[in-house]
């Protein structure tokens, strides 16, 4: 919910005082069709939620990293799709994988248009939806859905208002009699969810269940589940992770003597009960539901922030995720934050996300973060977006990684705002207006956060620096990481961000490394046989891919054949050309770590062998 005039909205607050199969063991099946090209043996299974993280059938520790696809569907122009076509699902899917590093994405649905008329789902929309997930799932990608909402819906809105919403069908506005939509001076459009009348009546009822809203909401989100369950082949199906069943939900107005965190207790949290119900009807049982709580709860400026974050939900356990967004809205108001982001600026803010997920006994993910990428605070967005990916990978700061990795966390699961492969080339009657024709950016509400465009001969061409996006992460962990960090070197103008320089007390690494990005893994096995995966950034040539590590040393690391090359690359499912790095390990509860870097070249067997002696040394004593 970022939006640049959100820097107003701090002016007012201060004056008033006032975010291909290969290595196969015995039990393998053939791939079929339905498998995504270039699957090994222990790809394709199922997650769940174990001991508070994602783990797939070998017991790996998963990390889902991609992007919310996406914001097209609150638009209008191509009837609350993601997509003008499949066509364009499946280029997007490609690039998302092979441009964006992404092995998931945030997969937004439209309740207006599954329902557009009360109790009849449409199910020439969820034929369309389900064809265009097809295409992210086939291309090896996992996919949760989300039925997104903005402001409750765009019906709440008139043909000449500055903003619009989406979310609910013009029959659930109609159920209402809502007051005309007026947000007084609302110089932000994140306002009106507590100052427009008519969205805040909206979201009361929804909440009440008024009308029976909820009631058919849920009935609806039951047949979404079920038709795609049912048309979705059972690999595909094994990809789909779980479902958000709400966007950035909010009371709207509280009840008498009811608080943020009662009305999450009393309301809220029912809600996602009912839900996972839900679920479980349409057969769904073994899949989480990724629930998000009021909003505000993680807010950095403390004008917004309200106590929340599913407090008195007891343990979530396996069956729910806990599922936030964060932005930074000091950086995009212009005002509160006026230099950029520096090393670690989110430590504290994602840390509190891991304590909360602990807290509960479940995963987290951060499903929506991001920045502006035009207008006055876009100069922001190279520090801003790596220090947050930065923040996902550790809790610890650059500054104090190397002397305290073990206080690292887990590595967090994540989806970026957002992949539009049609930003600045839309045509989106705004609030159904002929004479509002919008083109640039999201067309919607003076967005501008699309990591991606199409160039002048359709080309899906990043918007950001590849090496910002396409990043080394560990998406397979085989048993436990300790922790991870990647210093990816990405760019802000002309000036490299170098915010985690190997220290000087390991000489030898630090010669490895040289001016090259690397990243550094630590773990504790596991007992399963499958290997440990991290994604290979395709800026990341096989060729010039060094890794140190206890399992051994390669410089242009080989092919995967199995245990038999404990070092080893091979292509990520889906055909997209994306490669991973694959690290066997044949023992159960032993420190493992490895050492992977682009900086050198034709490094010399003395050197191999003093950096990885100097990482034995440094990992022996931190862990």
């Amino acid at each position: 919910m970022p939006n640049i005039r959100v820097r107003l909205l701090v002016v007012l607050v201060v004056l008033s005082g006032f975010l291909t199969v290969a290595g196969l063991p015995p039990a393998a099946t053939a791939a079929t069709a339905s498998v995504p090209a270039d699957s090994l043996w222990f790809d394709g299974a199922p997650l769940t939620v174990q001991g508070g993280r994602f783990t797939d059938g070998q017991g790996r520790e998963i990390v889902l990293r991609g992007y919310n696809v996406s914001g097209e569907t609150k638009l209008e122009e191509n009837g609350g799709l993601p997509f003008a076509s499949v066509a364009d699902a499946e280029k997007s899917a490609t690039a998302l994988r092979a441009l964006g590093g992404a092995n998931t994405v945030r997969f937004l649905l439209s309740w207006a248009h599954a329902e557009p008329v009360r109790g009849q789902v449409d199910t020439g929309y969820l034929a369309a939806v389900t064809a265009q997930m097809r295409a992210f799932l086939d291309a090896g990608i996992r996919v949760f859905p989300d039925f997104h909402q903005d402001l409750y819906s765009r019906h709440l809105f008139n043909s000449g208002s500055w903003y619009t919403g989406d979310g609910a069908p013009k029959w659930a506005v109609e159920a209402g009699s809502y007051p005309a939509e007026s947000c007084g001076i609302c110089l932000f459009w994140g306002q009106n969810i507590t100052q427009n009348a008519a969205v805040q009546k909206a979201q009361h009822d929804f909440w009440h269940n008024s009308y029976g809203l909820q009631d058919a909401f849920l009935a609806t989100a039951q047949t979404t589940m079920t038709y795609l369950r049912q048309h979705l082949g059972g690999p595909e199906f094994a990809d789909i992770v779980g479902f958000d069943p709400y966007n950035e939900p909010y009371a709207g107005t509280y009840d008498s003597g009811q608080t943020s965190r009662t009305w999450e207790k009393d309301l809220l949290w029912p809600f996602y009960v009912r839900f996972r119900a839900r679920m479980d009807a349409a057969g769904w049982q073994d899949k989480p539901a990724f629930v998000e709580p009021n909003l505000f709860w993680n807010a950095n400026i403390s004008a917004q922030k309200q106590e929340g974050g599913l407090l008195d939900a007891g343990t979530l356990g396996p069956r729910y995720v806990f599922n936030t967004h964060f932005y930074d809205q000091k950086a995009i108001s212009g005002i509160l934050m006026w230099g950029k982001a520096a090393d670690g600026q989110y430590a504290s803010d994602l840390a509190a996300v891991r304590d909360r997920a602990a807290a509960a006994g479940t995963a987290a993910v951060v499903s929506e973060f991001g920045h502006p990428l035009s207008g006055t605070v876009s100069d922001k967005a190279p520090t801003v977006l790596k220090a947050m990916y930065q923040a996902l990978d550790s809790r610890v700061p650059g500054a104090s990684w190397w002397t305290d990795p073990a206080a690292s966390g887990p590595v967090l699961s994540g989806t970026q705002w957002q992949w539009d492969l049609y930003n600045g080339r839309h045509h989106e009657l705004m609030n159904g207006n002929p004479d509002k024709v919008l083109t640039s950016g999201d067309a919607w509400n003076d967005e501008d956060l699309s990591a991606v465009h199409l160039d002048d001969s359709g080309n899906v061409t990043l918007r950001q620096d590849a090496r910002l996006l396409d990043r080394l992460y560990p998406s397979a962990t085989a048993g436990t990481a300790l922790a991870f960090t990647y210093e990816d070197r990405s760019r802000d103008g002309s000036t490299t961000l170098t915010w985690n320089p190997v220290p000087s007390s390991l000489p030898n690494v630090a010669e490895l490394v040289g001016s090259g990005r690397y990243g550094l893994l630590v773990w504790r096995s596991g007992d399963g046989s499958a290997p440990t995966e991290l994604h290979l950034p395709a800026s990341f040539p096989t060729a010039s891919t060094t890794v140190v590590s206890d399992l051994g040393t390669a410089c242009a690391p080989p092919p995967y054949t199995g245990a038999s090359t404990p070092v080893a690359v091979a292509p990520e499912p889906g055909g997209t050309g994306s490669r991973r790095l694959l690290l066997t390990d044949t023992d159960s509860g032993a420190l493992h770590y490895a050492l992977v870097t682009d900086g050198a070249t034709a490094p010399s067997a003395d050197l191999l062998d003093a950096a990885k002696s100097e990482l034995a040394a440094w990992v022996a004593a931190h862990f």
